[in-house]
């Protein structure tokens, strides 16, 4: 299983078009979290997230600002590389050669579950890296002074980020086997995650209990409300405390394993041509 972690972590680096979604993750996260407010804050204009205050750009706010993307938008994109990393396999038709070198079905899918959870765990630190350096110069600009969240507040929100993106990573790479394809997995889960999940929240919740309390058991609400327990901005889309911090991270968690694993299950029986 190592060489074929090894081997994928190589696919993963040397893809232009991964480097492209981490471009576009960290150009989103700078320009919704802190260059559209710090914008409204010097021009008094209205736009999207233009109502936060100067404070909530400041350093102290590192964690909560870098965790908002992930339960929709930047979740949306680690579903993506998800898809691209087991489903280019189909796409190629490259499965009967990488498995005709000697490792098992299940190594191998292994081995590209561990290089996504390392390009997830990437992709969350370049997104804290970037909102440090915004809020830092923020902060320089407006000659406001600097806390820095603790090293223990820095971990547990590196850890909640690994985890909420993992797990969307994870639900690409299930679609990829399921549907054996890259195209209408990308659809199905862009769909999900950008449209049926804020439906559902926005619309069906309000006016049925039930759908409210169905929420509660989802991945997206969870990861919202996970973020949200950190500190992540309310009126971000797809934030908000559902459920407490501690269940949340559990069924993320619970989601992520299962993903996973129903992956596995459906790649070891089925046929891969």
């Amino acid at each position: 299983m190592s060489g074929s972690f090894r081997a994928e972590l190589v696919k993963l680096v040397r893809r232009p078009a991964n480097w492209l979604l981490l471009a576009i993750t960290l150009a989103l996260s700078l320009i919704f979290t802190y260059l559209f407010p710090y914008a409204s804050i010097a021009g008094g204009t209205d736009g999207p997230n233009t109502d936060r205050s100067l404070p909530a750009l400041l350093p102290d706010h590192l964690v909560g600002n870098s965790l908002g993307g992930l339960p929709v938008f930047l979740g949306a994109i680690l579903l993506i590389l998800g898809v691209l990393t087991v489903g280019g396999e189909y796409g190629w038709g490259t499965w009967k050669t990488v498995l005709s070198q000697g490792p098992t079905r299940l190594e191998v899918y292994a081995g590209k579950l561990l290089a996504l959870s390392a390009a997830a765990l990437a992709v969350v630190l370049a997104v804290f890296a970037v909102g440090a350096g915004a809020s830092l110069a923020i902060a320089s600009a407006e000659a406001q002074p600097l806390h820095w969240p603790t090293v223990g507040e820095l971990l547990t929100g590196l850890g909640a980020g690994w985890l909420i993106a993992t797990m969307w990573a994870m639900l690409g790479a299930v679609l990829a086997v399921a549907l054996r394809a890259v195209a209408l997995p990308v659809g199905l889960g862009l769909v999900w995650l950008l449209a049926v999940q804020n439906l559902l929240s926005a619309i069906a919740a309000p006016l049925l209990d039930w759908v409210a309390q169905a929420q509660k058991g989802l991945p997206g609400p969870n990861a919202g409300a996970l973020a949200a327990a950190l500190g992540a901005p309310g009126d971000t889309p797809g934030v908000a405390a559902t459920v407490g911090g501690g269940q949340a991270a559990l069924v993320v968690a619970a989601y992520l394993i299962a993903f996973a694993a129903v992956g596995g299950a459906l790649l070891r029986r089925r046929d891969i041509g």
